[in-house]
């Protein structure tokens, strides 16, 4: 979808009405002592479903996911609509398709512009779908020096947070490997302040983390960095990961310290989605993927 035809869709009362009617009923899930303390996601190219969207949409449903997370911008909102409705499925969030290629830290001033008006269109599509939050790659750190990463990265999205709050859509930075606010080739006791520092400059309620637990398990404690973090983290990314493998695992593999983390979540009152970031694959996969999370983090006990 362009950008004229997503400003069009979410231009009528209607949609907005729709918007802040799904926002509202999942603001309140949220905070019913009924509703998983987690509540599981996942990343929408992990369905590996044949079919229909509905019919992949209820096979994470059936799975045990309570959301998708769609990628955007481009995709087609009625069709996302329609599905996620008769699937009875959240969309809960979005993923930019192309933060990698086109980077907010690019030296070229006009891949900067061009990431920055998809971000934008990302930001009006997740509002469209009923999504609350935009995931974002701020960048690379081969795009130039740690300051000058900073400043191009930072101003892109200082330029998106007047969208951001027009839609009342969070703006939430994944650790990543990306080669910044992290040594990439430094051991496994670094701290998270330099990230922390990053979120913090924004000085904005829009703009957070949505932490992945397993990609800087490589780099320092999660458990503790999940601490440390507190507030600043707003949604969760998972996959597994093992130090003495150097290499990804599915969630409950490897040896990333599940308990501490399950732990320091809690600890923070952390409550909201965790959205899987792992092979897919069909309905035994998905619900594999489901289970997995279940025994990590043991997302349906609300209390311990």
């Amino acid at each position: 979808m362009r950008r004229r035809q997503a400003l069009q869709t979410i231009g009528t009362v209607g949609a907005i009405a729709m918007i802040g009617q799904r926002q509202l009923a999942v603001a309140a899930d949220a905070s019913d002592d009924a509703t998983p303390w987690i509540r599981k996601t996942l990343k929408i190219g992990m369905i590996g479903v044949k079919g229909t969207l509905e019919e992949r949409f209820a096979a994470a449903k059936a799975a045990g996911f309570h959301g998708v997370e769609v990628d955007v911008p481009g995709i087609d909102v009625d069709a996302i609509n329609k599905a996620a409705k008769a699937a009875d499925i959240i969309i809960d969030g979005s993923v930019g398709s192309q933060h990698w290629s086109v980077r907010h830290s690019d030296p070229d001033a006009a891949v900067r512009a061009k990431a920055l008006e998809q971000l934008k269109q990302s930001i009006e599509e997740t509002a469209a779908v009923g999504g609350d939050s935009c995931l974002v790659v701020v960048g690379h750190g081969k795009d130039g020096t740690h300051d000058e990463v900073w400043k191009r990265s930072s101003d892109n999205l200082h330029a998106a947070i007047e969208t951001a709050e027009k839609y009342s859509i969070n703006l939430l930075i994944e650790n990543v490997w990306n080669q910044f606010l992290y040594d990439h080739g430094g051991d496994s006791n670094q701290s998270v302040q330099p990230l922390a520092d990053y979120v913090d400059s924004f000085k904005s309620k829009r703009v957070g983390l949505q932490f992945d637990l397993g990609n800087h398990w490589k780099y320092g404690d999660i458990a503790t960095w999940v601490r440390e973090l507190g507030p600043r983290i707003m949604k969760l990314d998972i996959k597994g990961f093992s130090r003495a493998k150097n290499q990804f695992t599915k969630v409950g593999e490897g040896d990333v310290d599940w308990p501490g983390i399950e732990a320091s979540l809690r600890a923070i009152n952390f409550r909201g989605w965790c959205a899987a970031e792992v092979g897919g694959g069909g309905p035994e996969r998905l619900k594999e993927i489901a289970d997995n999370m279940e025994a990590a983090l043991h997302c349906n006990q609300n209390k311990v």
